[in-house]
């Protein structure tokens, strides 16, 4: 018994030393710079032909390498070489081929030819699709090669190679590929010199070729595209479009290797999910060496990375926030980043001020724990988080949320001036000061028409306000009253919310889905709004398939969306209001919305440069659509992200997705802090040691009694 208890005793003290007990981390990575983060929604494509979402973007983006990126830094957003030894400058051509001046107007312009130069040495990470045999043929091309495997470690070769031309091209044919359904081919189909055609042709070809057949692309012509030499090549658009440089800037135009592209399309390799959607094969900083996206994702340094040295410089502000700090140094920092999924908020939150995140968002449950809002609408960190030395960085998204009428229905439609007259009357009166505040937390500011903050055409202050809206009292934009709303109501013809003719009240029709403003709460707000001009809203809560399929349908009056900026061009936000561009024809403009004057403007300033005449198309075309009002515009919504103090470098970039190799970790720091932060309550455990003591003691005392007993002389 005494043997048994010091036994116990001694397991109790011993727990209490070593390493922190609930790190979620190996015991070995505390001195590595290693970023640790979190995802929500698993990616469902990384393969550079079909991905086109942000969950999507924070892997592919570390990994692909398009021709150009953004300068981390600067804004606004300015594009720079990638892999590039310059920026391409478009040369024009007319329709009988001679060659334009440079300020040639764009209805001369038939053809513009972009030549790109690589820059020599970029070679991809390695991988078994780059592994030769002595004769120089690939290791693992033939029967067989996925049998015993299910991930890339299992294959014991990896090879490399130096990045081709080539490569860009086979990407760029890989966009017409029927069998990827590559979510941008109409668009750019419509631009790039024959990618319509080799489309078709392809589509023509998979008719006769079993559903995992491999097509070659390169027996396949491209006549839009040529190959210079290995280092270069030229892709042809027709027209004039100078926001084509910023889709060099996007992983669709990333290269693609034929021989990956063949190595995964052998049999037994999709069964195991052994494909470029699931394994992405790229020249940039990081590669994708963990893949369970139900638990776990990491991205590690590719060993194959060239040097690139960190921005020198910014914009105004940088260097007082220490992100001038490792200027030249070579990038990447950050030895390897490994995502975490978690579902829920709660959990991340509390890991993040364990330490165990390095950054975070904001939310609802947690904001009044993280940040302070004065009266002036200012927001501060809470002291908890300045004591933990956390920051807080902020920034308007390029991204708008907005209500949208369907411009086809008999109600809510048209462009008559007593529709136009409900549309207003509706804007005025859902308050989105009070959403943004209610529901938000302050974090958005009310959009004044489709452009946010950061984009060319937005004004702020009294010269960017919807007058239809706002009066501009005392230096703000002040939203117009109810009783505003009400009488534009009566002169549409619905005084007191009733058909002025027949006397019915009017009930409009609200198509949403489950979560967002499918919310309980949300919803009881917005009937709130509709109240205050005697509007009954009816809500049609379905899945978001069904509401895809009624947007596209047109079968709707009222719809929620958002959009999120793929390039830094106003183009890129008012052609969601383009009459060709409308949802029942298969484009992105779900209000269906056509309006002659402002489709003509949209012609003009689509290919144009940012100009004062650009700029004052764009006001003609935005007061046109306030006074329209297809649109309730809603918000640009603020991020709000808490990054501890031993993670450098991070700063806000909407559109530039390639930030990982940018950032830096203080590990030493990190690892002092999470020891002090989760050190364990010792008194527990002592007590539970007295306990111990007290209730074995009786047990002990017994049993040495009986002993005695035993050895006592007769």
């Amino acid at each position: 018994m005494g043997k048994l208890s010091i036994s116990l005793l001694l397991c109790v003290f011993l727990a209490a030393c070593g390493e922190v007990w609930n790190a979620p981390y190996g015991a070995g990575d505390e001195g590595r710079e290693i970023l640790y983060t979190a995802f929500t929604d698993r990616p469902k494509h990384l393969d550079p032909a079909q991905s086109y979402t942000e969950d999507e973007n924070t892997f592919i983006a570390q990994i692909y390498e398009p021709p150009l990126q953004y300068h981390y830094l600067r804004r606004p957003y300015e594009l720079i070489p990638a892999t590039v030894e310059q920026l391409p400058h478009p040369r024009y051509f007319a329709a009988d081929g001679r060659a334009l001046p440079d300020d040639a107007p764009a209805e001369a312009i038939a053809e513009s030819v972009y030549e790109l130069k690589l820059r020599p040495g970029i070679r991809y990470q390695p991988h078994p699709a780059f592994a030769l045999d002595a004769a120089g043929q690939p290791v693992y091309l033939g029967p067989g090669a996925a049998e015993g495997r299910q991930r890339i470690a299992d294959f014991p070769q990896f090879g490399t190679r130096e990045l081709v031309a080539d490569d860009y091209i086979y990407q760029i044919k890989r966009l017409a590929h029927p069998r990827l359904h590559s979510p941008i081919f109409g668009m750019m189909a419509e631009r790039i010199v024959g990618l319509r055609e080799l489309g078709d042709a392809l589509r023509e070809a998979a008719k006769t070729q079993p559903a995992d057949a491999w097509f070659d692309l390169d027996a396949y012509p491209l006549s839009g595209v040529e190959r210079v030499d290995a280092q270069t090549w030229r892709i042809r658009i027709r027209g004039k479009y100078p926001q084509f440089a910023y889709w060099l800037a996007m992983p669709f135009f990333a290269p693609v290797p034929r021989e990956v592209d063949r190595f995964f399309a052998q049999p037994g390799m999709q069964e195991k999910n052994l494909s470029l959607d699931w394994w992405p094969v790229g020249t940039g900083p990081y590669m994708l060496t963990e893949n369970d996206p139900n638990r776990r994702m990491v991205l590690s340094r590719n060993p194959n990375f060239r040097s690139e040295p960190y921005p020198c410089d910014g914009e105004p502000g940088d260097a007082e926030a220490g992100l001038l700090a490792d200027c030249g140094k070579p990038m990447p920092f950050i030895e390897q980043a490994v995502f975490t999924r978690e579902k829920e908020a709660i959990p991340y939150w509390n890991k993040f001020l364990q330490g165990y995140y390095d950054a975070s968002g904001i939310s609802s449950d947690s904001f009044d724990q993280a940040v302070r809002v004065n009266v002036g609408g200012d927001v501060a960190l809470s002291d908890e988080m300045r004591d933990k030395g956390i920051s807080l960085l902020t920034a308007v998204r390029s991204s708008t949320f907005y209500m949208g009428f369907n411009m086809q229905d008999a109600v809510v439609g048209g462009l008559d001036e007593k529709a136009a007259k409900l549309r207003q009357a509706v804007s005025i009166a859902i308050d989105q000061e009070e959403f943004i505040s209610i529901f938000q937390n302050g974090r958005g500011i009310a959009a004044q028409g489709p452009i946010p903050p950061g984009i060319f055409g937005y004004e702020d202050g009294e010269a960017g306000i919807n007058r239809v809206v706002y009066d501009w009292v005392d230096g703000r934009a002040v939203r117009k009253s109810p009783e505003v709303a009400r009488r534009l109501m009566a002169e549409a013809g619905y005084p007191n919310g009733r058909n002025a003719r027949t006397g019915e009240p009017l009930v409009l029709y609200l198509d949403t889905t489950g979560g967002g403003m499918g919310d309980k709460s949300r919803l009881d707000w917005l009937n709130r709004q509709f109240a205050k001009i005697d509007v009954q809203l009816v809500v049609r809560s379905t899945d978001f398939n069904r509401f895809q399929d009624k947007l596209r349908k047109g079968n709707f009056q009222l719809f929620y969306l958002g959009w999120n900026a793929d390039y830094p061009d106003p183009e890129n936000f008012l052609f969601l209001l383009h009459g060709p561009e409308g949802r029942l024809q298969g484009g992105a403009n779900s209000a269906n919305y056509e309006n002659p004057v402002y489709d003509r403007l949209f012609l003009r300033m689509k290919d144009m440069e940012n100009t004062p005449e650009r700029l004052h198309i764009v006001r003609q075309m935005t007061d046109i659509l306030r006074h329209d009002a297809p649109w309730v515009f809603g918000l640009h919504p603020k991020s709000y992200t808490l990054t501890h103090r031993w993670l450098k470098n991070r700063k806000p970039n909407d559109v530039g997705n390639n930030t990982l190799k940018y950032q830096r970790i203080d590990a030493a720091d990190r690892a002092a802090a999470r020891q002090a932060w989760n050190a364990p309550a010792s008194w527990p455990l002592w007590t539970g040691l007295l306990l111990l003591v007290l209730i074995s003691l009786p047990a002990i005392l017994a049993y040495r009694r009986r002993e005695r007993a035993v050895v006592r002389p007769s």
